[in-house]
């Protein structure tokens, strides 16, 4: 008789279920808990966030921003916790004592401390190299650190998330199936990403199917790199807010008698002003629109503003 063991398919009855189906009467009556902000307005639990920019414009600088508001119950820029929540900082470039150095100038700039938790992953701590999030492994290996978190901060994508290439919309999908498994935990997750050439998030654009929020970061036609951190606050996609909460936005990072602050002006307040000042400067109108990067037409409609604003030190 042969030893060998025939495999059967299983029989229709014997089918392991691998999804579940709910009828819609049965969906409806579900009490399911309502869905919070964890930042409001554009942070929500269960959401899933971008932000992106140029190398160089503040990245890092709004992420360990929203990190340490989210945990402290605190405040940064616009936005406000609803109350302090557990988060995981995920950096993959910086070097341990810059990121060291930027949380205590957060904290001790804060008008909070962080009350949940704020733990943090960085590549010069670890012995085996940082997770790559692409992977199952290198997913299975934050697993363990999720307890009480309630926002996963991935700084950066291009550092964390390293098999396969940018532009190919497959490449991400493993990293989309791993958000949505958090998701399905109550833990929200904020991707920090780079910017291309010209300007847009690097890379497939499948990356915003699922998002809820895509925030760009921006520098104004007139940075100066001695200006340090300024940018300009742009909502790309913004799932359920608008509005006022929705309105671009410019930021500028100060520090005052060793405190930093965040200065702050709705986007077109300050480009009246900034076409204002070039004006004063006798800079031509056309070339103010190829500094700007905006189109004459709105060079033309900021400087009648300004004129009815008497910021023009003469009417012309």
């Amino acid at each position: 008789m042969s030893n060998c063991r025939y495999k059967t398919e299983p029989s229709k009855h014997e089918t392991i279920k691998l999804i579940r189906v709910i009828g819609i009467s049965d969906f409806l009556s579900l009490e399911l808990p309502p869905r919070e902000n964890i930042f409001a307005p554009w942070l929500p639990t269960q959401g899933l966030a971008m932000v992106y920019g140029p190398r160089g414009v503040g990245k890092t600088h709004f992420a360990m921003g929203v990190a340490v508001a989210v945990a402290s119950g605190g405040r940064f820029l616009k936005w406000e916790a609803s109350k302090p929540f557990g988060v995981l900082y995920l950096d993959g470039e910086m070097p341990a004592v810059v990121v060291q150095e930027r949380f205590s100038n957060i904290i001790v700039s804060s008008e909070k401390e962080p009350i949940a938790t704020l733990n943090i992953v960085t590549p010069d701590l670890q012995e085996f190299g940082m997770p790559d999030l692409s992977t199952l492994q290198g997913q299975a290996a934050v697993d363990p650190y999720l307890d009480g978190i309630s926002l996963v901060i991935v700084d950066n994508i291009s550092t964390l998330c390293r098999v396969g290439r940018e532009n190919e919309g497959e490449s991400w999908l493993p990293v989309q199936e791993w958000g949505l498994r958090l998701r399905s935990k109550h833990i929200s997750v904020l991707f920090v990403h780079h910017a291309g050439k010209g300007g847009f998030q690097r890379g497939t654009s499948k990356r915003e199917d699922v998002l809820d929020t895509t925030i760009s970061l921006k520098r104004p036609g007139d940075y100066m790199p001695d200006e340090g951190a300024r940018f300009e606050v742009h909502f790309e996609k913004a799932r359920n807010i608008h509005g006022d909460d929705v309105k671009a936005f410019e930021t500028k990072l100060i520090t005052v008698n060793g405190i930093q602050q965040w200065t702050l002006k709705m986007l077109e307040e300050s480009l009246t002003e900034r076409i204002a000042n070039l004006l004063n400067d006798g800079i031509p109108q056309n070339e103010i629109a190829e500094l700007l990067g905006v189109a004459k037409g709105t060079v033309s409609k900021h400087k009648r503003k300004a004129q009815s604003q008497e910021l023009l030190r003469n009417n012309g």
